[in-house]
């Protein structure tokens, strides 16, 4: 039997390629930070930046489909980003129209599904039906699965799977003592989907910021200093090869954990 190896040197962890036989995680979540400050570092707009922000999305998504990734979650505006100036706002929602104007018949060509989870009520009619329309030409495709959080938070995604649950209490089809784990993680937001395995967040800030707050219960953080304009395919696969270097023991020792290995 092999001694154990220590753990790998952080410095450096982000050069090594991913590892040939450990496992990707099924479901990556990304938290896109840093746009306005990519393009404050040079002169630019904040729209400026917020456009740069859709080629990293763009390599993003091309990588996670050349890995095997099952579901790829992004962050595109939460529920709190109402709250920044009208004109940045405006532009995002511009942007969210173009693209799904745009990029929708080329996920299709890739058999890319896509889905947009979060609170659509805010949207334009015109985002509205682009959403709907998006997701019927795709929902068949059996390659990744793209899921775009617009308006979304985590917070209002419990809520109203609590609230869809006390509807039913209230109807007389589910008994309260139903209500358990289980039927609440059936009741959020992508209960179809692995839960998630990995969440990057770019820019360097190192929180969740109220993001798929039930469903990375379990999940990996990793967190990298590049702004979101300049994350490539390169910077996600070095996310993937820190996930690969990490132990995951969902409450057990290390002990079971190598135990199950063997």
């Amino acid at each position: 039997m092999t001694s154990p190896q220590p753990p790998p040197d952080r410095a450096t962890f982000d050069d090594r390629p991913l590892v040939g036989e450990a496992p990707l995680p099924h479901h990556v979540a990304i938290i896109m930070d840093g746009n306005n400050r990519w393009a404050k570092s040079r002169g630019l707009s904040g729209v400026r930046g917020h456009h740069a922000g859709v080629e990293a999305v763009r390599a993003v998504i091309r990588r996670a489909a050349e890995r095997g990734i099952e579901t790829l979650t992004l962050f595109a505006f939460s529920s709190e980003n109402w709250k920044r100036p009208a004109s940045e706002v405006n532009a995002l929602m511009e942007l969210f129209l173009l693209a799904l104007k745009r990029e929708v018949k080329k996920l299709h060509r890739h058999g890319i599904r896509l889905s947009v989870i979060g609170d659509r009520s805010a949207f334009s009619t015109s985002i509205q039906k682009y959403i709907v329309s998006a997701e019927a030409l795709t929902r068949d495709n059996t390659g990744l699965h793209l899921v775009i959080a617009a308006n979304y938070g985590g917070r209002w995604d419990i809520a109203m799977a609590a609230r869809r649950l006390a509807e039913r209490v209230a109807a007389g089809e589910l008994d309260p003592e139903a209500v358990d784990e289980q039927a609440l993680d059936e009741a959020v937001s992508l209960s179809g989907d692995a839960p998630v395995d990995l969440c990057i967040r770019t820019s360097g800030e190192q929180r969740i910021s109220n993001f798929l707050l039930w469903q990375m219960a379990y999940a990996e953080l990793h967190f990298t200093p590049v702004l979101w304009p300049d994350f490539d395919a390169v910077a996600f696969d070095r996310a993937l090869a820190d996930f690969q270097g990490r132990q995951r023991r969902f409450g057990m020792t290390d002990e079971q954990i190598e135990a199950q290995g063997a």
